[in-house]
């Protein structure tokens, strides 16, 4: 029982918190916008000549000052690809030693942009009208330097829900809304799909070339810049912006352990302690008998929170809504994320990292 009443007070901390996210955590919202600032929309792309036909368009019309993709160092046509579609390509230059891949995509796209808004946005995110208007009236209403984004999953079929909606649920159940406004580095996440700088805030921390060596380096760029006396905030894309990350579960283990480190700051024994709660939380109780009403509580309040998460950001398809009866597999399902993120070297778009 005792196991049991700390399974539940676990339970009870993430939903009070997820509580005041669902009450306090800003959403994008169709807004009219004018004047509107110079804005850059900068996207990063390794190997996406799949992917872009499908996004690309709706990032050109937004109506943005600029658009530039850079093609790094692509095997697969992309930068053809990006230039039928309207966009203006940089080849990338070579990666140099101690950066990884994608910061230094950012590095060199920041050098060529002229917006006095800088908005990097991954490949595969989906802008759909009237997004970019609602990005810059949240950026100018929250007071903020950086607006993350976390855009809502889209697409989503077969293996890839076991993992990919975790996103949502580490953002939504892990720190309230409210404590990202304190002046405290650790109080702070960020979502790299969607991030949105004032160009001199950006430009004043060197770019990213403050995080060059990180591979959370979204998170890490947002502490860097709360240290330096910036603001961040967040929004929930909702039905204005939208993403596919990962296509399959594979797709999603080697995205999940690629970042599992960083977001377990770090710590090997932390990453591993949080697994064995996690299957201790949500799967042990589904292989034991539920003889007691707490048992039977911790099974429903565990398939509820998946849910309720999926509702928050606007996932509420019943294929979405009926989620939450994976939350008993999902812990076992991350075990191959978690087994690759203990190694020394993380390998991501064909290239390694030392981890």
């Amino acid at each position: 029982m005792r196991a049991v009443r700390a399974a539940l007070a676990f339970l009870a901390v993430k939903g009070v918190i997820l509580g005041i996210n669902a009450l306090c955590f800003p959403r994008l919202r169709p807004r009219p916008l004018a004047p509107r600032p110079r804005v850059s929309l900068l996207v990063p792309a390794r190997d996406e000549a799949q992917t872009l036909p499908v996004t690309l368009p709706g990032v050109l019309a937004q109506g943005a000052a600029e658009v530039i993709v850079l093609d790094d160092h692509s095997a697969d046509g992309t930068g053809d690809v990006a230039r039928s579609l309207g966009a203006r390509v940089l080849p990338g230059q070579p990666l140099p030693p101690g950066w990884v891949g994608k910061s230094w995509a950012c590095q060199q796209l920041a050098q060529a942009a002229t917006g006095d808004v800088l908005i990097f946005t991954d490949a595969d995110v989906r802008w759909h009208p009237g997004a970019l208007d609602a990005v810059v009236h949240d950026l100018n209403t929250s007071g903020a330097d950086l607006l993350t984004v976390l855009p809502r999953a889209e697409g989503l079929r077969g293996g890839a829900r076991l993992l990919t909606p975790l996103v949502d649920v580490v953002v939504l159940t892990w720190l309230p809304y409210p404590l990202l406004q304190l002046p405290f580095r650790l109080a702070t996440t960020a979502h790299g799909a969607v991030m949105a700088f004032r160009a001199p805030a950006y430009r004043a921390l060197g770019g990213h070339a403050a995080v060059r060596t990180e591979l959370l380096e979204d998170t890490q760029l947002a502490r860097h810049l709360k240290a330096a006396g910036g603001r961040v905030a967040q929004a929930l894309g909702q039905e204005l912006i939208g993403i596919r990350m990962y296509g399959d579960y594979a797709q999603s283990v080697a995205g999940f352990s690629k970042n599992a480190r960083g977001v377990h700051l770090d710590s090997r024994a932390l990453m591993l302690l949080l697994a064995a709660v996690h299957l201790g939380v949500y799967t042990l109780p589904w292989l034991l008998p539920a003889r007691t009403r707490g048992h039977r509580l911790l099974r429903a309040l565990g398939l509820l929170e998946r849910t309720a998460v999926n509702v928050i950001v606007g996932r509420r398809s019943p294929a979405d809504l009926a989620e939450g009866l994976l939350s008993p597999l999902t812990p076992l399902a991350a075990l191959p994320a978690y087994r690759r993120a203990l190694r020394r070297t993380v390998e991501w778009k064909g290239r390694r990292y030392p981890s």
